[in-house]
């Protein structure tokens, strides 16, 4: 199957699972701020709170290419697609590694498709401290494009390692994008204040639906991390 055959019908798939979940759930996904998305060769930086982003994400973009675990490509039939769809997997194992990545990261971003990569490296609860990691630093420098950050706050209504799905309004929002070029330290503050900011803005918005809603009660959800 061609690659391009193969990425439109993983856009389908994310489709109807969204069209589930609300129909099943009663869970929607509202996308703000795709009219930000830049044309072509991109670098989109993620918060990750849940499963739902990773299908949804691939769906608003043109030619995806998805940063993953190298272990993921090991999975029967769905490992053999991601290899087939030049998804970009991560390999363990130091600088070189690292450095692997960079290069194939840049050569798809140079043909013209969307990388897309959770810098926090695995998902993260709703409202915990940042831990971002330095390869989207690297990542950044080496594919001299535009990085689009993408804050959310889907593990509110798919919480991580939990089979509870909650109704209500995921918010996905791309944010303004960061030009190339800036020295790496300045984009890491201004990376990670852009997500985190409008995430915990997000998870306010998802925290006053549920109140009104009358949800049960649950643990109260921590508050990010200063950032000053």
């Amino acid at each position: 199957m061609p690659r391009m055959a193969i990425t439109r019908v993983a856009q389908a798939w994310g489709r109807s699972n969204v069209w589930l979940l609300k129909v099943l759930v009663g869970t929607r996904v509202e996308i703000r701020g795709a009219e930000r998305i830049p044309r072509g060769g991109l670098l989109i930086a993620s918060k990750h709170q849940s499963f739902l982003e990773t299908f949804v994400l691939i769906g608003c973009v043109e030619d995806p290419a998805v940063i993953l675990k190298r272990e993921l490509q090991w999975i029967p039939i769905w490992g053999w697609l991601t290899v087939k769809a030049r998804m970009i997997p991560v390999h363990r194992g130091g600088p070189y590694a690292l450095a692997r990545m960079n290069r194939r990261a840049a050569a798809e971003a140079a043909a013209g498709r969307q990388i897309i990569i959770f810098p926090e490296g695995t998902r993260r609860p709703p409202g915990a401290e940042p831990a971002y990691r330095s390869g989207i630093r690297h990542l950044y420098t080496s594919l001299d494009k535009p990085c689009l950050p993408v804050a959310l706050n889907s593990g509110v209504f798919w919480p991580r390692r939990h089979w509870l799905r909650r109704p209500g309004t995921v918010v996905i929002e791309f944010l303004d994008p960061i030009p190339p070029g800036l020295d790496r330290d300045v984009f890491s503050r201004r990376l990670e204040e852009a997500i985190e900011t409008a995430s915990a803005r997000l998870l306010s918005e998802a925290e006053a639906e549920l109140a009104a809603a009358g949800a049960c009660a649950r643990p109260a959800l921590p508050r990010p991390a200063s950032l000053d």
